[in-house]
């Protein structure tokens, strides 16, 4: 996704980008900071904000990757916090940096990368020092509506469509307006690569809310279920709750606590058959055409193409 042909060496360039600005004299400091980075990843984030260069038809330059490299340690911090928030063990088929140093490690590593990508953005200029700050607090303000509602089974549609805007899609929004701004592209062609990348953020994130419902524990690096377990009801959990019925009502007696296995296995039987997943998909479905649509008012040429078939290819991994 996000590569245009004959740009292999993009995701090359990105890697090297990646572990340079996390390298630092202090071997400790350096081996935790840089512990997700090597463990690898999609890197969608700068390779959007790459595509999006060259929407205008010129090649990227180094701004346009180290914009990107930016957003990356903007996610890869958060996904610091979020293994500490969550207790988790693994990530990327690797120890969290909280399983392996521990809580206090992982939160001020964490905290080193978003200073780092603070600084690189600075470095870009005023505007997307200001841009990727205030996506920082978009990313905050996602995950504090996320865990006001945890356990809340009376979650409102609302609040999950504002929690994964804010925590998932701000930053898509945010590496494909960098590469727009780097690039020297004009405003309006700026504005519709940032609701672009706003749309393809909502449809990652429902397909990743998806997968946690359908996929198998080898797949997803963890147990099917997870997020009810940790009492997130995602959209196709609020759609089964909507629907009513026998179905629901059932649904809703195990909810608004953690669940054992028994009981995991219960609540994603009666998402799977009841309707859920499949309103899920519509609304999956209509962002994804909602982002191809914005590509018919962009530059023709390689990248639009590109940008245009990123999200019909996450709909194709379900």
């Amino acid at each position: 996704m996000f590569v245009l042909p004959g740009q292999d060496s993009v995701l090359a360039r990105i890697e090297s980008a990646l572990v340079a600005s996390v390298e630092v004299e202090d071997r400790y400091l350096n081996e935790i900071a840089s512990h997700l980075v090597v463990a690898g990843g999609k890197r969608l984030r700068p390779l959007l904000t790459v595509v999006a260069a060259q929407v205008g038809g010129e090649p990227y330059g180094e701004a346009a990757l180290q914009g990107g490299v930016a957003c990356e340690l903007v996610q890869t911090g958060s996904l610091y916090h979020d293994d500490v928030m969550d207790e988790a063990p693994t990530r990327r088929g690797v120890e969290t940096v909280n399983a392996k140093w521990g809580n206090l490690q992982a939160i001020l590593a964490g905290d080193f990368l978003l200073a780092r990508a603070s600084e690189i953005a600075a470095s870009l200029g005023t505007e997307v020092a200001g841009l990727l700050a205030r996506t920082i607090g978009r990313l905050c303000e996602g995950q504090i509506d996320e865990l006001r509602h945890t356990y809340n089974p009376a979650r409102p549609e609302a609040s999950y469509v504002s929690s994964i805007g804010g925590k998932t899609a701000a930053l898509f929004a945010t590496s494909a307006r960098i590469g727009g701004i780097v690039a020297g592209l004009d405003r309006a062609v700026i504005d519709i690569l940032t609701a672009y990348g706003d749309a393809y953020g909502m449809v990652f994130q429902v397909v990743d809310d998806l997968l946690d419902l359908t996929a198998t524990g080898e797949k997803l690096g963890k147990p099917a279920g997870h997020d009810m377990v940790e009492g997130v009801y995602t959209l196709p959990v609020l759609r089964t709750l909507q629907g009513g019925g026998v179905a629901a009502a059932e649904l809703l007696s195990l909810l608004g606590k953690p669940l054992d296995v028994a009981e995991r296995d219960k609540a994603l039987g009666i998402v799977r058959d009841n309707g859920g997943l499949e309103s899920a998909m519509v609304t999956a479905r209509e962002w994804a055409a909602r982002a191809e649509q914005l590509c018919d008012s962009l530059p023709a040429g390689a990248a639009t193409d590109v940008l245009r078939a990123a999200p019909g290819q996450l709909l194709a991994t379900l």
